[in-house]
């Protein structure tokens, strides 16, 4: 109750401005209460969460405030790359950077990040502090502005060791393996998909894996249980490793939204396991959504695939257990497994795409049935590719013909797919009815759930199910 709190509070300060200093003033003395768990102690704790939530929210809407202001005027800002650039609309580079100072016309850091499309340059590399000089305008999503005709100057070049060896792995994928298997590879391993050709990822939409080559719970889920499995006896060293490989894999991804979630779940299911305890999913759930809405509140105004992970992960988490304990006496194979998350997320997803995007695949369960199951091999093939097309070009062919073999099986698949006639419909709902979807939805768990004796996943049951 405590994080739902938080989360409605964020949400609030879009509308409520408050003085956290004074209210904690006031509101400190009644913590003494907490150490009974009563009516009073839970009232206590949800306005404590709120009053988090709204001051955090506040502070970030004075930080949007300052961008509303810069509304249409020409800035000068200098920034970092989030990502590689790559060529879009008339010729300019387009690509995201954070941690942006404005220089002109007044100075002083601005919150978000922003999509930046220019000219000035030959390349933007991840790391690199650029200059950018043009008109802001606000965007909704992800990002909080759009500076575009920009002109880009690069100050300072990343440099970074990590970046140099992400472009270093990207080059041996390139060198090993032709396109678009190539990039095929790189948005398994790392989700990077700027260079996948349009109409592959028209094809991965219309069936429903789009998702599988955006950086996400899964490619972490497949990192931490190849940990699990391999034989070492120190739970300690398997736990120090899965971290470290966790913490890696963030820094090479650029710290993307999704996979910040993911590694909070992640980091949370093996601190749990290693100390052999159970978890509740749903204080899971919440808690990872608290934790990364206040690091970053224009998650919960703006972000929409920060909603889509957690209806997935609610879908996963809570909705998968209760149906495979209603229907099996002990875990199920793989495939059904595989077939029950995908149904559970989907239908948790599926209500909020449909009022945004108004679009349905009628062959998603299926195309994640049969490719779902694939991507660990493909993701340890490609980089075996990679690996060998940057260290040993010569023999890379040789290293990469497994790879290059799944990996066209894979896509074979995935456009006979979308080539079935009619399996890709436009079908859009209005808000009310969204939100109605989804009470029948909680009302159908409730009632499962009394009817259903389910206990609470172990750390080793979550990380499994995290896609």
């Amino acid at each position: 109750m405590g994080c739902l709190a938080v989360l409605a509070g964020i949400g609030l300060s879009r509308k409520v401005s408050m003085d956290f200093g004074w209210w904690l003033a006031l509101f400190t003395p009644a913590l003494l209460l907490f150490k009974n768990k009563n009516t009073l102690s839970l009232l206590l704790v949800i306005i404590l969460g709120l009053g988090i939530g709204l001051w955090r929210g506040c502070i970030y809407m004075q930080k949007q405030a300052v961008l509303k202001s810069l509304t249409g005027r020409n800035i000068v800002i200098e920034a970092t790359a989030r990502t590689d650039s790559v060529y879009s609309n008339k010729s300019q580079l387009e690509f995201t950077v954070s941690g942006v100072h404005l220089l002109e016309p007044e100075t002083g850091p601005l919150a978000g990040t922003f999509k930046i499309s220019g000219f000035g340059v030959p390349m933007v590399y991840r790391g690199d502090t650029v200059q950018i000089s043009g008109k802001l305008y606000p965007m909704r999503g992800s990002n909080q502005a759009h500076i575009a005709y920009a002109k880009l100057q690069v100050m300072r070049t990343g440099g970074q060791t990590i970046e140099a060896l992400t472009r270093k792995f990207s080059v041996g994928m390139q060198n090993s393996l032709p396109e678009p298997q190539a990039s095929f590879a790189l948005g398994l391993l790392v989700g990077q998909r700027t260079n996948l050709p349009a109409d592959i990822i028209t094809q991965l939409t219309m069936v429903g894996l789009v998702h599988i080559v955006a950086v996400s719970g899964y490619n972490l889920t497949i990192i931490v249980r190849g940990i699990q499995r391999l034989k070492i006896r120190s739970k300690y060293q398997k736990t120090v490793l899965s971290l470290a490989l966790i913490l890696v894999f963030l820094v090479v991804t650029g710290f993307s939204a999704s996979i910040v979630r993911a590694a909070v779940i992640s980091g949370l299911s093996l601190w749990a396991w290693y100390y052999g305890r159970s978890l509740r999913p749903l204080l899971l759930i919440a808690f990872a959504a608290a934790a990364t809405g206040l690091a970053n509140p224009f998650y919960v105004w703006s972000d929409l695939g920060w909603y889509l992970s957690f209806l997935a992960f609610f879908g996963v988490l809570i909705i998968a257990p209760l149906i495979t304990s209603r229907l099996f006496a002990k875990l199920p194979k793989l495939l059904i497994l595989v077939l029950i998350e995908t149904l559970c997320a989907e239908i948790m997803t599926l209500p909020l795409i449909m009022m945004v995007f108004g679009q349905m695949s009628l062959v998603a369960l299926l195309a994640n049935l049969i490719i779902v199951p694939l991507v660990p091999a493909a993701m340890l093939l490609g980089a075996l590719a990679a690996l060998g097309g940057a260290i040993l070009p010569q023999v890379s062919g040789w290293l990469a013909w497994p790879a290059q073999l799944l990996l066209t099986y894979m896509l074979d698949i995935i456009h006979l797919l979308a080539g079935i006639p009619s399996i890709f419909l436009h079908i859009s709902i209005s808000p009310t009815l969204m939100i109605s979807l989804y009470a029948i939805v909680l009302i159908l768990i409730f009632s499962l759930r009394r009817r259903t004796k389910t206990p609470n996943l172990t750390a080793e049951n979550t990380l499994n199910m995290l896609k």
